[in-house]
């Protein structure tokens, strides 16, 4: 359809949610007068980091993504951060729609590795639109494709995601472990029965001790 177009309202954490999520307020909009009966919605959200700087304090984090400063002219790249998807129910003009934004705060997805580096600022965020979607056809119901040129520009701020993380999260994080290393680790403390996982990676990092027991 040549007269569909999207904008981004807002972007924001969701505070009732079962998991972490944002929740993206789409208008779409239909200008030459065609009756849209429903849109079967996809949607890509890609981050846009050369779109944006970066302080001293924020190099350290960037540095298993990009390499260090001197190469950022080639390895900021855009990349993949969210996929979601929606039904817009039928309207003529134009309708607002949310889209439900699941996110992590695991360290080895990219995403979140850089989105924990950044102190301030904004985020320069791409959306990509695809889909279905189905109008009032000559004998019926008529069915054609999102053009695949659609998209919609947005800069989320920083302190939004942290507000998110806060907000699931509280002055945590979480990796993920080889199962043969959670269990040493677990091994570890119990021996010298320690009560919390931060006591236990605190005593390794202190320096004082390694993980010397076989495992069980």
């Amino acid at each position: 359809m040549t007269g569909l177009a999207f904008t981004v309202l807002h972007l924001q954490p969701e505070p009732y949610a079962a998991a972490p999520q944002l929740t993206a307020r789409l208008r779409v909009t239909e200008s030459t007068g065609a009756e849209v009966h429903a849109i079967a919605l996809r949607c890509q959200v890609r981050i846009l980091p050369q779109r944006r700087g970066y302080t001293p304090e924020e190099e350290p984090g960037l540095l298993d993504l990009f390499g260090e400063r001197g190469r950022w002219p080639t390895t900021l790249k855009s990349f993949l951060w969210l996929q979601s998807s929606a039904l817009v129910q039928g309207f003529t003009g134009a309708a607002d729609v949310d889209l439900a934004l699941p996110c992590t705060f695991d360290f080895d997805v990219a995403a979140s590795k850089y989105l924990h580096a950044l102190r301030d600022g904004e985020i320069p965020l791409e959306f990509l639109f695809s889909g279905t979607v189905f109008t009032k056809g000559l004998t019926g119901f008529g069915v054609e494709q999102v053009p695949w040129d659609l998209e919609a520009s947005y800069r989320l701020p920083v302190a939004a995601w942290r507000q998110l993380m806060d907000m699931y999260f509280p002055n945590t994080g979480w990796i993920r472990l080889d199962r043969d290393v959670l269990a040493a680790l677990s091994h570890y403390k119990s021996a010298r029965g320690l009560t919390s996982w931060d006591a236990t990676v605190e005593a390794l990092l202190s320096g004082n001790a390694a993980v010397t027991e076989p495992l069980p």
